[in-house]
C-alpha cells in the first residue's frame, strides 16, 4: 500500500472535532511528524524512525491540513511531498524544534551548573555594597562559581568586555563601545558628595559652578582632563580648585569625610553613608549629567556563558531594588 492511502483531506476537514488551533499545538508531537515526514519524505518511513503508528502520524497532519485549510504534503504513489505551504510550515516546525532543543539545553545548564568562572570588571564605587550584596545572593544559589573581580575606569572596564578580558562589565552605558551590548542598567545621575554640615547641603540642587570656590575630593583623571565631568563641561572656564586626587574610591570616601573637600560622584558608592546621615547627596542641575546610567554590559559577539548570564540577571534584579537618584 502506498502512502497516500492514510489521507482523507476533504473527510478530515468536515471533522470539526479534529481541528485544533495551531497556537495549542506549538509543542506538539505535530512539529516531529512534520519534520520527519517531509525529511523521509513517506509516513510509513518516518513513523518507523519515530517509532509510532503510522496512523498516530496521519491523524496529525490532518488535523494540522484541516486547520490551515490547505494540503501540507501532495499524495504520490511513491510517497509524499511538500506542498509549497508545507515548506513554510515544515521550516516553523524545525525552528520551533531548534529553539526548544536549545532551550532544554539551557535549562539543563542552569540545573546541573555546580562549577565555573566569572570574569568581572566594574567601578570603583560598586564594591560598596551594590556589588557584594549581587555576589552574596548569587553565591548562595550557586557557591561553585569562582569570581575574579578587577575595578577599572568606565572607559577600560567597556574595553575589558570588548576584548574580551571580561565576561560582565559594570560601567556607565553612555558612550558604548560597538562590541558590547548592554543587558541591564539603572539611572544613575551626577551630584555632589558632602558633609551635612557643608553650606550646600541643604539645596535641592548644585551646579557645577555653584561648586566653585569649595575644595573638590577628584578622580585621578581629572588631573588630565579626561574625567567625566572634564567632558561633559568646560571646567576650563570654571576655576574649580581640587585639594585631592585619588583613583581609589574608598580614599575619597575618607577625604569627603573628613570635610576635606566635597565630590562629584554618583550616589552608587556613598549608600550606606548617605542612609546613615553621615554624608548627603545633591544632584547636579546639569542636564548632561544627570542623565547617566549604570548598566551590566557583554559582549555584543560572543554567546554569554551561562554563568555569567544568570549573574547578570541577578545585577537585573537588584537594580530593582535600589534607587541611585
Amino acid at each position: 500500500m502506498h502512502d497516500e492511502v492514510f489521507f482523507g483531506y476533504s473527510d478530515a476537514v468536515s471533522a470539526s472535532g479534529w481541528v485544533l488551533e495551531v497556537r495549542q499545538i506549538m509543542h506538539h508531537p505535530l512539529l516531529r511528524y512534520i519534520d520527519e515526514v517531509a525529511r523521509q519524505g513517506s509516513i510509513r518511513k518516518a513513523a518507523k524512525v519515530m517509532n509510532v503508528a503510522s496512523s498516530a502520524v496521519n491523524r496529525q497532519i490532518l488535523k494540522a491540513e484541516a486547520e490551515f485549510d490547505t494540503r501540507l504534503f501532495d499524495r504520490l504513489p511513491e510517497g509524499v511531498e511538500l506542498t509549497a505551504a508545507g515548506r513554510v510550515v515544515v521550516e516553523h516546525c524545525r525552528r520551533t524544534l531548534y529553539d526548544y532543543r536549545n532551550l532544554r539545553a539551557a535549562i539543563d545548564d542552569i540545573r546541573d551548573l555546580r562549577s565555573g568562572h566569572i570574569q568581572l570588571s566594574t567601578l570603583d564605587s560598586t564594591t560598596f555594597g551594590f556589588l557584594p550584596q549581587v555576589m552574596e545572593g548569587f553565591s548562595n544559589e550557586y557557591p561553585g562559581i569562582s569570581f575574579t573581580v578587577a575595578t577599572a575606569g568606565p572607559d577600560e572596564t567597556i574595553e575589558a568586555v570588548a576584548k574580551g578580558n571580561a565576561h560582565v562589565g559594570l560601567s556607565f552605558t553612555r558612550d558604548l563601545h560597538p562590541d558590547v551590548r548592554v543587558i541591564a542598567e539603572k539611572p544613575s545621575p551626577f551630584g555632589v558628595i558632602m558633609r551635612p554640615d557643608h553650606p550646600l547641603a541643604d539645596r535641592h540642587y548644585v551646579t557645577v559652578e555653584d561648586c566653585v570656590g569649595f575644595p573638590l575630593v577628584r578622580t585621578m583623571d581629572a588631573r588630565g582632563k579626561t574625567s567625566i565631568i572634564d567632558q561633559e563641561i568646560d571646567t576650563a572656564v570654571l576655576p574649580l580648585s581640587t585639594i585631592f586626587y585619588t583613583n581609589a574610591h574608598i580614599m575619597a570616601k575618607h577625604a569627603i569625610r573628613a570635610g576635606r573637600g566635597i565630590g562629584i560622584y554618583t550616589k552608587v558608592g556613598f549608600l550606606s553613608d548617605i542612609k546613615s546621615g553621615e554624608l548627603r547627596f545633591v544632584p547636579l542641575a546639569e542636564r548632561i549629567l544627570s542623565e547617566y546610567k549604570i548598566g551590566a554590559i557583554v559582549s555584543a559577539h560572543k554567546n554569554v556563558e551561562t554563568s555569567a548570564h544568570l549573574f547578570v540577571n541577578a545585577i537585573e534584579r537588584h537594580f530593582r531594588k535600589v534607587d541611585f537618584t
